[in-house]
């Protein structure tokens, strides 16, 4: 079973709220991008950086390091801005982003804005809204936003064949294996367990790095792995994307960028924002987006589908798997 790369144009998109990010050293980032950890560096930006250094002059390679060392300040500046900030003129800001590859600021501005962002830590975030002047009302009101606005996105991008295609994948698959940690745990385990009344072989493992590297080296190329992680990605997860793929095992995955290690390693992936007003990513839209896999995989075999909850359904009205009140419990509780 072959699977095709998935192309996506869908970025991670924040709002106005964060604007203060720790300081990062200069030339941290770029270690870490050499050092193979996953973060700014592996933007299109940073990788854009990397590729192109030894191309640039010594001074514009400073000029470059240091406007990506200072995102934070300088995402949202313009090319006269950006000069002014840096004691050069406007001119010498374009001809460091052309150097880059880019053909106009505004596609450099927009790179640089998703490389500040990929680096936003929870503690960055978090105490850039402190700083900012709102009520905890107001910061949850904010939160339950960008939660819609989350779901709007992806909504807006939806391609339902892509979905399908999924679902196809899904179908064809002898046994799927869902990787998900921390945050993420609970989504694989949903995705798991829905696939499971619906008559599918699918797991989600949990428990130590072991349990998880462990399970990933029984599959095949037979069957299929489903791994959720975003932004940098976690290690263990990003670790078994990469052994599924030495070993010819498709896989697919959900995260929230274009430039994740999730959506350079997987075979194919989809994109869901997780952009946060606070130190907690929103997970809304990625939960959507396993609804929505969920939705497809039912009605794409609706004979088998509708067999599997007819039998379910059976089962639990034969059993005590619903909860319901003792005969008399009610009117007793009344009466006192």
């Amino acid at each position: 079973m072959k699977i095709n790369r998935a192309k996506s144009s869908k970025v991670v998109s924040t709002d106005g709220s964060v604007t203060v990010a720790d300081r990062v050293p200069g030339g941290r980032r770029e270690a870490e991008a050499k050092q193979g950890n996953p973060g700014p560096g592996a933007t299109p930006l940073g990788i854009r950086f990397l590729e192109s250094k030894s191309e640039l002059s010594s001074s514009r390679q400073r000029l470059v390091q240091q406007i990506l060392d200072e995102s934070s300040d300088t995402f949202f500046l313009s090319s006269r801005e950006m000069g002014r900030r840096y004691n050069v003129n406007t001119a010498t800001i374009i001809r460091s982003v052309q150097a880059l590859g880019y053909e106009k600021f505004a596609d450099f501005a927009h790179d640089l804005r998703e490389y500040f962002i990929t680096g936003i830590s929870p503690y960055s975030a978090m105490k850039a809204a402190v700083e900012t002047d709102q009520s905890v009302a107001d910061r949850i009101r904010r939160s339950v936003e960008k939660d819609v606005a989350n779901v709007s996105e992806f909504r807006a991008s939806l391609d339902p064949d892509r979905i399908i295609d999924i679902a196809n994948r899904i179908n064809l698959a002898r046994r799927i294996v869902i990787i998900g940690i921390d945050f993420a745990a609970p989504l694989a385990g949903s995705l798991a367990y829905g696939l499971v009344r619906l008559g599918y072989d699918a797991d989600a493992p949990v428990g130590s790095s072991g349990v998880v590297q462990n399970r990933v080296k029984i599959i095949t190329p037979k069957d299929l792995l489903i791994a959720i992680s975003f932004g940098r990605g976690l290690r263990d997860t990003i670790a078994a994307v990469q052994s599924a793929r030495r070993r010819n095992v498709p896989s697919f995955g959900i995260t929230d960028g274009d430039a994740t290690p999730i959506a350079k390693y997987c075979d194919a992936y989809l994109v869901a924002s997780t952009a946060r007003t606070s130190f907690i990513d929103s997970y809304v839209a990625p939960t959507a987006a396993v609804n929505a896999i969920l939705v497809a995989c039912a009605h794409s075999q609706s004979a088998r589908s509708l067999e599997h909850l007819r039998e379910s359904e059976e089962e639990n009205f034969a059993s005590n798997r619903w909860f319901s009140e003792e005969k008399g419990t009610e009117t007793n509780r009344r009466k006192k």
